[in-house]
């Protein structure tokens, strides 16, 4: 895993950027489910990235 903190948090925040776009360009399609499971999965990953950059 990632040990610097500051590096962790940036690939969250963008992590977490770029599961939102993907969720709100999302057409109504079976692309576009997609495109919103694979916005929710980065969503998730970037938020667990930035928790676990609280930890001392």
């Amino acid at each position: 895993m990632i040990r610097n903190r500051p590096v962790r948090r940036a690939i969250g925040v963008v992590l977490v950027v770029a599961g939102g776009l993907f969720m709100w360009f999302a057409p109504d399609s079976r692309a576009g489910l997609t495109l919103l499971v694979l916005g929710v999965a980065l969503e998730l990953v970037g938020i667990a990235l930035e928790h676990r950059s609280d930890e001392p």
